[in-house]
């Protein structure tokens, strides 16, 4: 700005001079015209036709001046007016040639340096994601990637030849092409991991596709599968509106391939290298015409996760077997299901398995029109969901352990109260008993056997008590729930992975405000205590927040889950570790704790079924800790669940089990938490389970039967 008006005022001053100088030469120039006498006879009067008597008739008095004008001094002042405005424009063209060599030359000299080289990025490997014990989970491989230069957008033959080699849309060719979100220099990716045949033939065939080169780049490449698919993630080219929520100093461009769900999208940061550089000069046309110099792209950190690669294989495959012993959704039981291990010591997530899963190798280079269709179709059961962390599910018995405590904790027994089972029970006198699953009654039982044996009336006579006292203001109408709350069931629990849900603890204000277009159904009734004190009702919890809490009871502190172990750098060092994260520390009396624990301990030894179950897994159940679950879900079949944690005296881990529309938790989730717990074993004392490929599911299902012959726990 500055030197513009210096420019100016230098022009303006210019121009003046010239102006002045003009004007002075003229002055001088000019003066009176002297006179000429000449005689008569000296002038040629050859042609002339007056006679001589007219020419002495005209003849000037004696001693009179004759002036003679040069018909020359009329055109003088247009002369001068000229040579001012030539002054002027050859001024300013002098001022202007001056400012641009003189003045701004430097700046116009840097950005035609800048126009004719161009900085091009090349995309970096991504770190390599390892299990706890360095099994690579994800890893890269070699990729064959067709790139067109940007004029090849305006060439209609060779676009249409892309089309037919690759197998993509003319019009997808196109837009490819012409974007230029990766720079205007930048090749563009036409496709990624294109075939070996269809690379050949382009190669063989270079005259027909002018511009058009191939490149070899790095891909994820999953060794085992769909193995903890939903865990992992997957990546994927990025698209436009990710490049405006991408972290500051990120560089991505289009073309780039980014993490979309799991780790990959968690610490998608880290797995992220930093691209290479190649400098380019460009024509005119935007044409690469040389490479000046290159630097190689740097690949991304690597992640070391807290799982434990055999004992996740574990889960998916008893998950599979179970729910798909075909591979097709029907012919096992159930229809979904998820599984979660944590090390209740640090919160590490030791297997996160959901079923059904789907197969992360499809998403490289793009998934297809016809996968997405079956993945997405109403029969595949949506495998793209991580039923761990996402899944809302009615905690049915799971749920009678943190009743117990609040019962123990807000007065309402206490560890020699005793209820009589007679398999019915109506305590509100409504003529409409509400039943035990054991229609024959347990009999006499007190809260360890309430617990043990899964007595709902001793739970149904518990949740009276509570709002009986909350009616009359000896607690708090919500006292039963504020307790409860204490274990965050309610609440996320943070872990390192998105897509997490919340669940729910109902309270009447809950009530309210869900039902407050529907008033007649908004006001909290004493049913709803009693259904949501065996974790029924309006009860929701996740596999994950189950875990979390089943862990609070085992070591008394409620811990953060991660997936994430460490990251290591290139050189292999450790550069980030993940630290525990002890969340809360419920104020629980440690004498009710012991009686709910025990309590636990008592299903595993006492329960015929799942002492069984143990034993043949290689645990013993002495050292074991659980509770079963069936919830009841209108149209469907119950859904199973299994929660337990060990060992007893040293708790190190917990499991919890789901399967939708699985029947009774005894029958179904408890085999499975036991087949975990037994893989658990197995891998601490050495012996860890043969690791194996996991398919992902096909999609193949037929129609599930509903059927609830009756809760069985």
């Amino acid at each position: 700005m500055v030197v513009a008006i210096v420019a100016a005022i230098v022009a303006l001053l210019l121009v003046v001079a010239v102006i002045l100088i003009v004007f002075a030469v003229r002055n001088r120039s000019k003066g009176s015209f002297a006179s000429v006498k000449k005689s008569v006879r000296s002038i040629d009067s050859v042609g002339v036709s007056s006679s001589l008597a007219e020419s002495e008739a005209k003849k000037p008095a004696a001693g009179t001046k004759v002036s003679s004008v040069n018909p020359a001094d009329a055109l003088k002042p247009r002369f001068a007016a000229a040579g001012v405005l030539g002054a002027v424009i050859f001024g300013a063209l002098s001022v202007r040639l001056w400012n641009l060599q003189v003045l701004s030359g430097g700046s116009y000299a840097r950005e035609a340096a800048e126009n004719m080289y161009t900085n091009v990025a090349t995309p970096a490997p991504r770190g390599i994601i390892y299990d706890a014990d360095g099994v690579a989970l994800v890893k890269n491989r070699s990729s064959y990637t067709v790139l067109a230069d940007p004029d090849v957008a305006d060439d209609r033959d060779v676009l249409l030849r892309l089309s037919a080699v690759l197998g993509v849309p003319y019009n997808v060719v196109r837009q490819r092409i012409q974007d230029t979100t990766s720079g205007a220099q930048s090749q563009r990716v036409v496709a990624s991991d294109v075939r070996l045949r269809d690379i050949a033939f382009i190669s063989e065939h270079v005259e027909a596709f002018p511009g058009v080169s191939v490149q070899t780049r790095t891909v994820r490449e999953y060794p085992y599968g769909a193995l903890a698919a939903q865990t992992l993630g997957y990546t994927g080219s990025v698209a436009s509106e990710q490049l405006e929520s991408l972290s500051e100093g990120r560089q991505v461009e289009l073309g780039d391939d980014v993490g979309q769900t799991g780790i990959e999208l968690a610490y998608d940061d880290l797995l992220a290298g930093d691209h290479g550089q190649r400098r380019v000069i460009a024509d005119a046309h935007g044409n690469v015409v040389e490479v000046v110099s290159e630097t190689q792209p740097s690949r991304g950190s690597d992640l070391y996760l807290c799982i434990k690669s055999s004992v996740q294989y574990t889960c998916d495959r008893l998950l599979a077997e179970t729910i798909a012993p075909n591979g097709v959704i029907g012919e096992g039981r159930g229809c979904a299901g998820a599984i979660v291990v944590m090390d209740v010591r640090d919160g590490g997530i030791v297997a996160m398995a959901s079923y059904p899963t789907f197969d992360p190798s499809l998403f490289v280079g793009g998934i297809t029109q016809d996968v997405w269709d079956v993945y997405s179709s109403e029969e595949a059961y949506n495998p793209m969901l991580n039923r761990a962390i996402g899944g809302q599910y009615p905690a049915a018995s799971t749920y009678k352990a943190f009743t117990s405590l609040a019962a123990l904790e807000c007065g309402i027994c206490t560890p020699q109260s005793t209820w009589d089972c007679t398999g019915s029970w109506d305590g509100w006198n409504t003529g409409q008993p509400q039943r035990c699953w054991d229609h024959s009654g347990h009999g006499t039982l007190d809260l360890r056997g309430g617990i043990v044996n899964s007595c709902d009336t001793v739970f149904y006579s518990i949740a009276k008590d509570f709002y009986d006292k909350g009616q009359t203001g000896e607690i708090s109408s919500t006292a039963m729930q504020e307790f409860i709350a204490k274990y965050r069931l309610d609440q996320t629990t943070g872990i390192d992975i998105s897509g997490e849900s919340v669940g729910r603890i109902p309270t009447p204000q809950w009530k309210a405000e869900y039902f407050k277009n529907r008033p007649e159904e908004a006001q909290w009734l004493g049913g709803d205590s009693t259904n949501m004190s065996i974790g029924q009702g309006y009860v929701l919890v996740t596999p994950l927040e189950l875990a979390v809490a089943y862990g609070a009871i085992a070591t008394g502190n409620i811990m953060k889950p991660h997936v994430l172990k460490e990251v290591r750098n290139d050189d292999g060092d450790v550069s980030v570790t993940v630290q525990p994260e002890v969340v809360a520390t419920p104020e629980v009396s440690q004498v009710d704790l012991e009686l709910v624990r025990d309590a636990l301990n008592g299903v595993a030894m006492e329960n015929a079924g799942i002492s069984r179950n143990f034993t043949q897994n290689g645990v013993d159940p002495a050292t074991m800790c659980c509770k079963t679950g069936t919830a009841e879900v209108a149209g469907k079949s119950d859904y199973s669940w299994f929660a337990c944690y060990g060992p007893k005296d040293d708790p190190r881990y917990v499991v919890t089990c789901l399967v939708e529309q699985g029947g009774g938790g005894s029958a179904t989730s408890a085999p499975l938490g036991a087949a975990v717990m037994g893989s658990l074993m197995a891998y601490d004392a050495g012996n860890p389970a043969q690791m194996g490929y996991v398919e992902g599911f096909s999609g193949q299902s037929v129609e599930i039967q509903v059927s609830n012959s009756g809760r069985t726990d």
